[in-house]
């Protein structure tokens, strides 16, 4: 084959997508060709030759590296492939995919291919079908439920005796309510990773202590009146039962199986001691037949545990579903409350920007421009006697003209600023970092652009925020991580400041978060003493084609 073709075939090769697999390969060998599919073999070849393997997919890849010598090779599979070039060694190669290309290796690696798709993955994943390392991992799920479940044992006890105990108003009952409540989003966030199990969360925060009420029966009725709380209080008092026994179920055949083991090799010698008998569940251990048997019986109960496991962690996520998730008609009551609050917010939301807007005519460009049509009419009574006193007045006049389309635009982009409507949300957040006094860097993920009004939302969203970082955070950096995923528009601001940032202390995060709530979305503030401080701020939405301008 002649060196035209060869660069043919290499240059229709590099346009193939990557494929995925993982390429190991050793030796020393030089040469153009193009093939496909997986194989091994040893040797050289002068000239040109062909092979074949067997894959499915394609992908460019390094061909051998340089060599010398010659030799035979053999290989197995299907496809066809062919070089040219001299060069001895040995190598081996798996994957799937066609690729060619030439190059250069010497030595020996191994490497997964970048197209294997393999990502690390930031939450547990549900277990779907078994295995032995499915039910290992099902196990140690068991163990942490159990220990949940012994956390809802004290919970319990909490509750009861702060319900109970003597004392002015509703005494502790809140706070051991608050600490039911953070159990109870820790069995939904579990329920959701380990089993793919949605649990819906609270309607809503917890109800407020009425006034005047004090009291036992006051407690009891304020925790039972709410029906987000009466499940609440109900799942703390049953899951030291029901949920032990399923979390502890695949641990107890574990436990079993080896305690049958153990009698296996020293059942015998316990009978003779113990004197009464020993039984391992149905057989008496009465002689080495017998010790065999559990022994046997034991064994078989530990792979049964491992069968046993995965369905006993997604048995309890559904026990958990049922007693935790709020009814339909509890979920479209605080649907239509929440619409009716978001409403009422946007309404308000409205009526200060046009306040606000009104404000800034009336004492910024509107003064200005009455100032210039003085000064341009005092101009006019001095054009006849003092035309110097004229020019004066004129470039007085000029300046406060320039002021007044200043302030204008700044007005302009304060209602919807240019480069949001021209450039998209990805740009209006660079623009943002540019000018923002903590250097910051911007990650964007955006394949589209959302609706119009989500945009402005995130933009004047993500100005606050970076205004909250410059004035209070004492951060020397800051981060700004822009995604869209499964049909929600993420936007992470993060700083390394002092920390110490919470909603509920100042009007800024708060306000952010009402704008959110007009579209449905959710402000979290992750904040410790000393840093850093992360808002993550959520929007659902659908990307339209990712148009760049308004034109």
């Amino acid at each position: 084959m002649d060196r035209a073709t060869e660069r043919e075939q290499a240059r229709g090769a590099d346009r193939t997508p990557p494929a995925r697999g993982n390429d190991n390969r050793h030796g020393h060998d030089s040469g153009q060709g193009s093939g496909s599919g997986s194989g091994s073999g040893s040797g050289s070849r002068p000239g040109s030759g062909s092979g074949s393997d067997s894959s499915s997919g394609s992908r460019p890849g390094p061909g051998p590296g340089p060599g010398s010598g010659p030799g035979s090779g053999s290989g197995s599979g299907s496809g066809s492939g062919s070089g040219s070039g001299l060069g001895s060694g040995s190598g081996s190669r798996s994957g799937s995919g066609s690729g060619s290309g030439s190059g250069s290796d010497s030595g020996s690696s191994s490497a997964p291919d970048p197209g294997s798709g393999s990502t690390p993955t930031s939450a547990p994943t549900p277990i779907s079908t078994f295995s032995p390392r499915a039910g290992f991992l099902g196990l140690r799920r068991a163990l942490t439920l159990c220990r949940l479940a012994a956390s809802a044992l004290v919970r319990s006890f909490a509750i009861t005796s702060a319900i109970t105990l003597v004392g002015p108003g509703l005494g502790l009952a809140p706070r051991a309510m608050g600490g039911v409540r953070g159990l109870c989003d820790r069995q939904r966030a579990l329920a959701h990773d380990w089993s793919g199990v949605d649990v819906p969360g609270p309607v809503g925060p917890l109800p407020p202590a009425p006034q005047g009420a004090s009291g036992v029966l006051a407690r009891y009725r304020w925790v039972m009146g709410n029906p987000q709380n009466r499940r609440e209080f109900v799942w703390v008092l049953v899951d030291p039962i029901v949920g032990a026994f399923l979390a502890f179920l695949p641990i107890a055949f574990v436990l079993s199986g080896l305690w049958g083991v153990f009698l296996a090799f020293f059942g015998v010698q316990l009978s003779h001691e113990w004197g009464d008998g020993l039984w391992y569940e149905f057989i008496p251990i009465q002689g080495p037949t017998t010790a065999a048997l559990a022994g046997v019986l034991g064994a078989l109960q530990l792979p049964l545990a491992l069968w046993v496991a995965p369905w006993a962690v997604r048995r309890h996520a559904l026990y958990v579903r049922a007693m935790l998730a709020p009814s339909e008609s509890e979920m479209l009551a605080s649907r239509v409350e929440h619409l009716a609050a978001t409403r009422s917010d946007a309404v308000d939301t409205q009526a200060a920007e046009l306040r606000r807007i009104e404000r800034d005519l009336h004492d910024g460009a509107q003064a200005r421009l009455v100032a210039m049509g003085m000064t341009l009419n005092a101009a006019e009574y001095l054009l006849d006697s003092n035309p110097e006193a004229v020019r004066a007045l004129l470039v007085e006049a000029r300046e406060s003209s320039s002021k007044a389309l200043v302030e204008l635009r700044d007005l302009v982009r304060g209602i919807h600023p240019p480069v949001l409507a021209d450039r998209g949300l990805a740009d209006a957040v660079r623009s943002l970092a540019l000018v923002c006094p903590v250097p910051t860097e911007v990650a964007v993920d955006l394949p589209g652009r959302p609706d119009m009004p989500v945009e402005s939302a995130a933009y004047f969203a993500v100005s606050e925020v970076l205004a909250n970082v410059a004035k209070h955070s004492g951060a020397e950096r800051a981060a700004i991580d822009l995604r869209y995923d499964h049909g929600v528009l993420r936007i992470a601001v993060t700083d390394w400041g002092h920390g110490g940032a919470d909603v509920a202390c100042g009007t800024g995060l708060r306000g952010i978060q009402r704008r959110l709530a007009t579209f449905d979305g959710v402000l979290a503030v992750h904040s410790p003493a000393g840093g850093p401080t992360t808002v993550t701020m959520e929007l659902p939405c659908a990307l339209s084609s990712p148009k760049t301008t308004s034109f």
